[in-house]
């Protein structure tokens, strides 16, 4: 059994997936094109285009490979591999190099996963969000060319502060929302916002960095994915979810912001599994968590899913009018 604290992604999807050998480096239009030494960035994940297209798009049939890059201090490691901070050497452009290993995404049949990962993620624009701007691969590695966020993970600052002022939660909060809105505009489902899944860029805004849970769908879903305390009820219950997945876990969210913990922690996972089907929402007495906050979450930590605040109608929630700044960028 997992330590009670541990953060975990389980799925009960088991699929025969698609070997990581088959991926193709991305040709797409504006897509880190050599010739020029630009780092610029993908539109849309075709495999080529033709001249003439409206995109002014110009195929580059080249394969990056890491000798591209000049490889500086790691960032990061997971599971799966390791992030390094490193250089395009033509355009001297400073990105986030990850590196993940094959052999560890075949043993834990995640090729899949990695590849919808790269789908959706390279499609996303939105000062909010990590970029993705490319992806190459040799014969034991995939490297992901993403987006550089200077201050880091958020988790390790939530970690250092234990928890956040009233004002920096909302901001943060307003950022993700008006993230999430954009993201299921375009149909997709984050289905893992938690702290971990977080980076401070270097302006101090906030980035969702982690799209491996996500997915571009018209439909309900099943799947039970994600982190266990940030769970919604449907999901626990096994019966089919939609978008308002990512408000629940957004209410979560706010509440550990503001509390330090998330609300529905127990030292048992069949007691987590418990509070959170019932909602069994209490707030501490310590830190103080004003009657504005508890209401916001109150109304996003609902069992009903169609019953959740409305993410649009967060953003207009006198809590986050009051409190977050307008910018987008918490100023300490």
């Amino acid at each position: 059994m997992l330590h009670k604290y541990d953060r975990y992604k389980g799925s009960q999807e088991r699929e025969i997936y698609t070997s990581i050998q088959k991926f193709t480096f991305l040709t797409t239009p504006q897509l880190l094109h050599r010739s020029r030494g630009d780092m610029a960035i993908a539109a849309e994940t075709q495999p080529q285009q033709h001249k003439g297209s409206s995109e002014g798009a110009v195929v580059d049939n080249k394969r990056w490979t890491v000798n591209d890059f000049d490889i500086g201090k790691p960032l990061g490691r997971g599971k799966f591999g390791h992030v390094y901070l490193a250089r395009e050497k033509r355009s001297n452009h400073i990105v986030a190099l990850k590196v993940l290993f094959k052999s560890q995404l075949k043993q834990s049949q995640v090729e899949h996963q990695l590849r919808r990962e790269v789908e959706i993620q390279s499609h996303l624009r939105h000062p909010n969000i990590l970029r993705l701007y490319g992806y190459f691969y040799d014969q034991k590695r995939v490297y992901l060319i993403l987006e550089y966020a200077a201050k880091g993970e958020l988790y390790k600052e939530l970690q250092k502060c234990k928890y956040f002022s009233e004002r920096r939660a909302a901001t943060y909060v307003a950022s993700l929302a008006r993230a999430l809105i954009y993201c299921h505009g375009k149909h997709v489902i984050h289905r893992d916002i938690k702290p971990e899944n977080l980076l401070v860029g270097a302006q101090g805004e906030l980035k969702i960095a982690d799209f491996g849970w996500s997915v571009h769908t018209f439909d309900r879903r099943r799947t039970m994915c994600g982190t266990l305390d940030y769970l919604p009820p449907e999901m626990v219950e096994s019966v089919e979810h939609d978008a308002n997945v990512d408000i629940w876990s957004l209410g979560i969210l706010c509440y550990e912001f503001l509390c330090g913990v998330p609300p529905f922690e127990a030292k048992e996972h069949s007691d987590t599994y418990r509070r959170i089907v019932q909602v069994d929402l209490k707030f501490p007495s310590r830190p103080v968590v004003s009657s504005a906050a508890r209401d916001l979450i109150s109304q996003m930590l609902v069992k009903d899913s169609s019953q959740r605040l409305a993410l649009k109608k967060l953003l207009e929630h006198p809590w986050i009018v009051q409190n977050a700044d307008p910018s987008g960028v918490y100023r300490g």
